[in-house]
C-alpha cells in the first residue's frame, strides 16, 4: 500500500522538513549515506490518508545523525490558519510497542528535491502503525486505527499476529496492550463490514 499521493499544506510542509534534514547532513561524510529517515505517528498517518494532521514528525533515523531542534516550517492550513510542523527530536521509539521487522517492513516515500541515495524516508506499513499505538491507547490512537480500517488499510487478523509477535519484545506488564490488542480488533472489525456493504 503506498502513500496517498493528496498534495495538502501538511504534505508541502513536510516535505520541506525533510528538505532541511537533508540540509542539515549535508557537510556529513559520503560514507555516512544512505540514512533512512523512518515516520511514524501522526505524519505517517497522514502520508497514508490524507486525514490528521499533528504538529510533530515522529521519525527515527538508521544512523545517529546531529541534527539542530529547529528543523521546522510554518505553513496555512486549508483554512487559512497559521500552523507549523516541526521535527520531533524527543521521540523515542523504544517506549512503545513496536514489531522486530517494522523498519524492514516500512513503505517508501518520494520526496520533492530529496536525494533517496542520501536521505530514504520510510513509513510504518499500516499495521506497524496501529502496534505502535497499542500501548498508549488513547483515544486519538483509537480514532486513527478506525481510519486506517474505513480505508481498508488494515485486518483485525494481520494486526492481532503482529502486535502478538511484537509483545515477545516487550518490556513491561503485557496485559493491557493485550486488552488493548482486544479493543482494537473489535474496532477494526466494526469498521471494515461497512466498507465491504458500501462494494
Amino acid at each position: 500500500m503506498k502513500a496517498a499521493p493528496v498534495e495538502t499544506a501538511y504534505r508541502k510542509a513536510f516535505d520541506q522538513v525533510v528538505q532541511r534534514v537533508q540540509r542539515a547532513l549535508e557537510a556529513a561524510p559520503a560514507r555516512v549515506f544512505p540514512v533512512r529517515m523512518y515516520v511514524a505517528g501522526g505524519a505517517a498517518l497522514h502520508l497514508l490518508t490524507g486525514a490528521r494532521v499533528t504538529e510533530d514528525v515522529d521519525a527515527t533515523f538508521s544512523k545517529k545523525v546531529m541534527l539542530g531542534d529547529d528543523i521546522q516550517v510554518s505553513y496555512r492550513d486549508a483554512d487559512g490558519r497559521a500552523r507549523i510542523l516541526y521535527l520531533d527530536r524527543s521521540y523515542n521509539d523504544t517506549l512503545g510497542l513496536l514489531h522486530a521487522d517494522a523498519y524492514r517492513d516500512s513503505q517508501v516515500v518520494a520526496v520533492p528535491e530529496v536525494d533517496s541515495k542520501r536521505i530514504e524516508v520510510r513509513i510504518l506499513a499500516p499495521v506497524d502503525l496501529v502496534v505502535s499505538k497499542l500501548s498508549r491507547f488513547s483515544d486519538q490512537d483509537r480514532g486513527d486505527i478506525e481510519l486506517l480500517a474505513r480505508r481498508g488499510l488494515i485486518d483485525s487478523a494481520s494486526v492481532r499476529r503482529r502486535a502478538e509477535e511484537a509483545l515477545a519484545d516487550y518490556v513491561g506488564d503485557p496485559a493491557p496492550v493485550r486488552t488493548s490488542i482486544d479493543i482494537a480488533c473489535r474496532l477494526i472489525d466494526a469498521e471494515r463490514p461497512a466498507k465491504k456493504r458500501k462494494g
